[in-house]
């Protein structure tokens, strides 16, 4: 039996449960250990997942854009605890809202200003679109009435993403509690501020074109087009559906780009950039970040409290840093990983490990709504941890 024949049985098994089809690369160092593709990119055509498929990677995103973020960092265009409204005004003179004992809501000032600090570490305040809190309903509600427009691609960039947000009440006082939301988006529209760059011009020039990620974009280029996955939903009869409703954002004449969530990639060039990071911030003899910078971002920037508000089974054991899970305990989460270990998932099923331990980079693609990650992502991490 071969090193990784346990990683491609599991991976076969996935397809049971609801993928069409799923891929997956290994790295030890810059050696790739294991690559395989299974199943379909598209059911109707039978066309195979390739190495060249591409894949909408949803939050994988934040990765990058957290990355970009800490590039001006370095250059000392901000520090982590300065003001957001120093750089994007309508954050200035925040409301938040509070609950009294009998159920009501209400709003009052905030009581200190949303930190760039913040944004990163999703305790900003700013939330999805969701039922949670108050705040997440009226961000569902303002984006409901925004998906209305058919052309919205095209009407809508991130500032005015920032200045719809701005008039929502927070959740809580800024740096307060953790709370997934639209915090890495605001943090695209801070680097176009700073850098004075388009945000994917700053990604393309920065990040993409140096690492040679020649398939990461934000828009689907007319030549590349037969390349994107298919995406489907898995239905309540268990038969998948294919699903095209988000795609309009990826349209050549589409204007929003979304840090949080809008990038297309590959599996091999997801995987240079996660390499990069394992090899603290350099590929190729290509610097991106600093060595003590990647340390930075992946250590865990939460308070035991905080913690405690992210709630995701798949997430015992970790914590979270600028814009990265963090690896605390794996005896918590039942995990035969590393301390330290690092990385994120995306909406879709995506996902990446970074573990500077044990010079190990994996990165997983799969295109299915809902993505069944507590299901697949901690058995796929533990299958190939006992690989290696």
């Amino acid at each position: 039996m071969g090193q990784f024949d346990k990683v491609t049985e599991l991976l076969k098994s996935f397809l049971e449960y609801g993928p069409a089809g799923c891929s997956c690369a290994i790295w030890k160092g810059d050696t790739k250990v294991y690559e395989n593709y299974v199943g379909y990119a598209d059911l109707d055509t039978k066309k195979p997942i390739l190495p060249d498929t591409i894949f909408r990677i949803y939050s994988m995103s934040k990765i990058i854009t957290c990355t970009a973020a800490l590039m001006l960092y370095e250059r000392g265009r901000f520090l982590l605890n300065d003001p957001l409204y120093e750089y994007l005004p309508e954050f200035k003179d925040m409301q938040v809202y509070h609950c009294r004992p009998n159920g009501k809501y209400y709003t009052s000032p905030a009581r200190n200003p949303i930190r760039i600090k913040d944004l990163f570490t999703m305790t900003s305040g700013i939330t999805y679109g969701d039922m949670d809190s108050e705040s997440g309903k009226e961000a569902a509600k303002a984006l409901r009435e925004a998906l209305k427009d058919e052309n919205v691609a095209q009407k809508y960039d991130v500032r005015m993403l920032c200045e719809i947000l701005a008039k929502i009440p927070l959740a809580f006082e800024p740096g307060t509690h953790w709370h997934y939301g639209y915090s890495h988006d605001v943090l695209g529209a801070l680097i176009e501020v700073i850098s004075g760059k388009k945000f994917s011009q700053f990604l393309h020039d920065e990040i993409f074109e140096p690492l040679g990620m020649k398939d990461t974009f934000f828009r689907i280029p007319e030549e590349k087009r037969d390349r994107l996955c298919s995406m489907y939903r898995k239905e309540k009869d268990g038969s998948l559906k294919k699903e095209t409703g988000m795609d309009r954002f990826y349209q050549p004449n589409a204007i929003f780009e979304s840090g949080g969530g809008g990038l297309l990639s590959t599996l091999e060039d997801y995987g240079r950039f996660a390499r990069m990071l394992v090899n603290g911030g350099q590929l190729d003899g290509v610097r991106i970040l600093g060595r003590k910078t990647v340390q930075l971002m992946a250590s865990n920037h939460l308070t035991p409290e905080q913690i405690e508000d992210i709630t995701w089974s798949h997430m015992a054991g970790y914590g979270y840093g600028l814009g990265v899970r963090v690896m605390m305990n794996p005896q918590k989460g039942g995990i035969n990983g590393s301390i330290g270990e690092f990385g994120w998932s995306g909406m879709a099923g995506t996902w990446v490990l970074m573990d500077p331990t044990e010079n190990l980079t994996v990165v997983f693609m799969q295109q299915l709504l809902s993505n069944l990650e507590p299901y697949m992502i901690p058995r796929l991490r533990n299958v190939i941890y006992g690989c290696i």
